[in-house]
């Protein structure tokens, strides 16, 4: 299995980040159990079970962190678990008894890891959130996009997953190798805000440098440049253009039929529209299957723009097994890739509280006590604050 065989990790059901960085943890090898509420998270749209990928490969138990009796019995999984992952808005995990300050006087070793959007303390800390707000507030929202319309949402790529669910996992992985040299854990606070600026590290080195203007459209990873961008073909489908590096650009050129002498320096901004313009001429000449075709064997930089449907059976991903098949529902592969430690999907998306005996027999829990553990009934099922 991964290279986190042996490490136990203990999720509270949250939304988004969290059961993401659970998946990622679980893919890599450890052992996930995730705490359910006693009823799904209101107030999302939310496919059935077994399409919610992100929370494949771990087994399940329902408590109602509301209820002492099964606040207490959690704390015998705290002692276990190397490493405690949630999403709650700041406080409400201290409210309900399970703050990193108790469990980490349970378990010392322990890496408790916090995801929230604004962090866990500042101005914005408690306010409710999505990803289109962090991403907003970091600059990013504001840098994608075509010049004078508004910015674009990149999906909920870069604030969830990426500036969220993978700084969270990074950040309980390396805590993790301090704890197992010191046996001293630590308190992990994963701010989607924080994440997100991090990423654009290089563009406001970029800005200091004077080689960036704070104008979305305008720049060279923008689509302002005409030589990375999306282009539409002759059947209404797009194909992407990063032909950054000169060699790659004179590629590009060729391949279009233009003498790269007759076209603006790249050097001269102010010519970047006009050679967008004849660039945009020339590909709706042609299908999106015939740039592809023509492209072929020429360094230029130039992919189609394929849809998600497409995405998953082009003949790369079907070469490299970018996508696997549980229980009959294909699903994107693990990543990254091991050469001693082989990542795999452990499982199918659990139902609610699914495999719980398994788990608690196999983080040690005694018969006598999972049973205790399983037995309680929640005393309701009124929802803990969204994350």
């Amino acid at each position: 299995m991964g290279p986190l065989q042996s490490v136990k990790v203990l999720e509270i059901e949250a939304i988004g980040p969290v059961p993401w960085c659970g998946m990622m943890l679980s893919d890599l090898g450890a052992s996930v159990l995730r705490v359910d509420r006693p009823a799904p998270p209101s107030g999302l749209r939310r496919p059935p079970d077994q399409f919610q990928f992100a929370n494949r490969g771990r087994r399940a138990i329902v408590a109602d962190l509301k209820n002492p009796e099964a606040v207490a019995r959690i704390k015998q999984l705290v002692a276990r678990a190397d490493i405690l992952i949630e999403g709650m808005r700041p406080g409400v995990m201290e409210r309900l008894g399970l703050g990193p300050e108790v469990c980490l006087g349970i378990n010392s070793r322990l890496i408790y890891g916090r995801m929230t959007g604004w962090g866990q303390e500042g101005p914005l800390a408690s306010v409710a959130g999505h990803d289109i707000n962090y991403i907003a507030l970091a600059g990013a929202l504001h840098a994608i996009g075509e010049r004078d319309r508004p910015p674009v949402p990149p999906l909920n790529l870069l604030g969830d997953f990426g500036g969220g669910g993978m700084l969270l996992a990074i950040g309980v992985c390396a805590a993790l190798v301090h704890a197992r040299a010191t046996g001293q854990g630590q308190v992990v606070d994963a701010a989607m805000i924080d994440g997100i600026t991090s990423l654009m590290t290089p563009l406001f080195g970029l800005l200091a440098a004077g080689q960036w203007r704070d104008e979305r459209g305008s720049n060279t990873l923008d689509g302002g440049a005409p030589w990375y961008g999306v282009y539409e073909t002759a059947d209404r489908k797009y194909v992407a253009v990063g032909a950054v590096e000169p060699q790659f650009y004179s590629a590009l050129v060729r391949g279009l039929g233009i003498d790269e002498k007759a076209l603006p320096s790249r050097s001269e901004r102010e010519k970047w529209p006009e050679t967008r313009k004849r660039f945009e001429a020339i590909f709706k000449s042609r299908t999106r299957a015939q740039w592809t075709e023509a492209f072929i064997g020429i360094d230029a930089c130039i992919t189609p723009v394929l849809s998600l449907t497409e995405a998953a059976v082009h003949p790369h991903q079907t070469a490299r097994a970018g996508f696997t098949t549980v229980d009959s529902i294909g699903q994107p592969s693990p990543a990254p890739r091991f050469s001693r430690t082989p990542a795999r999907i452990q499982g199918a998306v659990p139902e609610r509280g699914a495999g719980g005996l398994e788990a608690l027999s196999d983080w040690g829990i005694s018969d006598e006590d999972a049973e205790a553990i399983l037995s309680l009934r929640p005393r309701s099922c009124g929802q803990l604050p969204e994350p």
